[in-house]
């Protein structure tokens, strides 16, 4: 009976991600096979290399690949650079305060992408944050800093950044203390002791958090339309305007999977690089490590002011713009790009309250947010004691399939789902978008659901069947009650995931199934009236009080797995 429990409990996921994930990847590769575009025609056509003929070989598209390549790779530094200190404060937080800390953290994280960006353009403005300070300190202002590749790079890494800083605190926190007693008796400053120990004791998560900040900074266009105007382009915005605006879904997908291919192999080639640095993770023995006396000296003198100074950065680069988007919600201007308080208003939350102008927008939100949390939550929980109860054989590879959503591109899942809906007309949208926010959330939800399970005491379990309870009622009677903090939990990421994404919706919305995060990013393409930084300062409070309520249940830092 065990022996099959494990792979019955893992089918449901597996199947969903089977039909709205491993199907529209499927659908991409076929439209890419096209050898021209036509919006009606059937998915499976004769195979041709036209449309990756037409990329390679036109100019235009090989210099908007190589500007996304080195874009992401900007990113992927300057969220080192920024996450290391973070993470290495987040782990020598004192324990009763870094649930606390861990909010700094987990609210942007879980904060619509198109608000943060919001929040980048009021502090790089002409008249923004950063100018405003220089100006009151005598300094130059730096008045073309946005709609540039740094304020893209920035608002990327703001966006991707957290990512980084959880694998990297889910290594550094793993670090027995003991390793560090040793080298301190040895004689180790805190300098030596990052560089010697911590640093090379956390390549793993910087491994794990490099490749997933490379790999979803080179498809992101929201961030990109958004702060780099017309004048910076990525992969991710082409794919967009050839799916939507051109009708040319096969050099979308085209594109898509070039840019997935590679992302791929600067995964593996960061793999194979850090792997090296690393040998005791094969067993290999490592050499020790011997600093130079002027590096040792340097670092000694610059690092603790560096790394502060790094920190302070970090802090806020994630907190200021979500700070300014709720000051010009109450700033009484005429457009929502216009930085510098004119003055106070609360206008702005009654247009946003009282004419009902996002009303329906905002229900569209809350019901796929909630149909996808609860078709998400019912998948993963026998996912989770499949995980943690039931080993069976091909356990491994199968947790790496239903984690895979991390890892490839959503603007691809985005164009496969779109000419699948079109294919299969009688699907509503409504239920497409479901579906795929199901599988962009079942990753994260997973993985608290697991650690639920692994965190049960069994003995609980067997005291009740003892006195005569049956399966059922055991796990009606015991099992939930004891995974009602990780339910509550995994809901709630789950829900604010679905309520704030943007990316794969952009490309599945239609007039009457807009979602809210979706109409004010196309709004904000445009011209944008504060009405929606009060929405988003909403949003935001919203996150605030519900991840304070979910604190009250599970302490937010056992939140990191996800």
């Amino acid at each position: 009976m065990n022996k099959w429990m494990g792979p019955a409990l893992a089918a449901p996921v597996t199947l969903w991600l089977l039909l709205a994930f491993a199907a529209p990847v499927i659908a991409v590769v076929l439209l890419s096979l096209h050898a021209v575009p036509d919006p009606f025609g059937p998915l499976i056509q004769p195979p041709s290399l036209a449309q990756f003929a037409l990329v390679l070989g036109d100019g235009f598209y090989l210099g908007v690949i190589l500007e996304t390549v080195l874009l992401g790779a900007g990113v992927t530094v300057l969220s080192a650079l920024l996450g290391y200190p973070l993470a290495f404060w987040l782990t020598r937080m004192p324990g009763k305060w870094r649930a606390l800390a861990f909010g700094v953290i987990l609210i942007p994280l879980l904060t619509n992408v198109v608000v943060r960006s919001l929040g980048i353009m009021l502090l790089l403005s002409p008249d923004g944050l950063i100018n405003v300070i220089l100006d009151f300190l005598g300094l130059p202002q730096a008045r073309t800093m946005l709609f540039t590749h740094g304020a893209v790079a920035i608002g990327l890494a703001q966006v991707f950044m957290p990512f980084l800083v959880l694998a990297l605190y889910d290594t550094m926190q793993s670090t027995s203390p003991r390793v560090h007693e040793a080298a301190e008796s040895l004689g180790a400053s805190p300098v030596v002791r990052f560089l010697t120990v911590d640093l090379p004791l956390s390549l793993p998560g910087l491994r794990a958090g490099v490749i997933m900040v490379f790999l979803m900074s080179t498809t992101a266009y929201v961030s990109a339309t958004l702060l780099g105007g017309s004048k910076v382009w990525t992969i991710g915005m082409l794919v967009l305007k050839e799916a939507i605006s051109n009708l040319n879904a096969p050099m979308a997908s085209a594109l898509a999977l070039t840019m997935t291919v590679l992302g791929l192999a600067f995964a593996g080639l960061c793999t194979l690089a850090l792997n090296r640095m690393m040998p005791w993770t094969s067993g290999k023995p490592s050499e020790p490590i011997a600093l130079p006396h002027w590096l040792i000296c340097v670092a000694e003198v610059v690092g603790p002011t560096l790394a502060r100074l790094l920190l302070a950065a970090s802090l806020g680069l994630l907190l200021l713009p979500l700070a300014l988007v709720c000051i010009q919600s109450f700033n009484d201007v005429p457009l929502a790009t216009a930085a510098g308080f004119k003055g106070f208003t609360l206008k702005w939350y009654e247009a946003v309250l009282f004419n009902g102008n996002y009303t329906a927008a905002f229900m569209v939100s809350v019901k796929l947010a909630v149909v996808a949390t609860v078709i998400a939550v019912s998948l993963a929980l026998p996912a989770a004691f499949a995980l943690a109860r039931y080993p069976f054989r091909g356990r491994s590879g199968l947790l790496a399939f239903w984690l895979l959503p991390l890892s490839l591109p959503h603007i691809a899942v985005g164009v496969g789902m779109l000419k699948l809906l079109q294919v299969y007309y009688m699907i509503p949208p409504f239920l497409g978008m479901g579906a795929i926010h199901v599988v962009v959330m079942l990753p994260f939800v997973i993985t608290l659901l697991t650690a639920s399970v692994l965190q049960l005491d069994r003995a609980q379990e067997e005291a009740a069947s003892s006195l005569g309870a049956g399966p059922v009622r055991q796990f009606l009677l015991v099992v939930l009650p004891g995974l009602a903090p990780g339910f509550f939990a995994a809901g709630i990421v789950g829900f604010l995931m679905s309520f704030g994404e943007v990316t794969v919706t952009s490309f599945l919305t239609t007039a009457r199934t807009t979602t809210l995060p979706v109409r004010i990013y196309s709004e904000a393409t445009f011209a944008l009236e504060p009405t929606a930084h009060a929405i988003s300062a909403i949003l935001i409070v919203l996150t605030i009080v519900t991840l304070g309520i979910v604190g009250r249940r599970i302490r937010l830092d056992r939140l990191y797995a996800c």
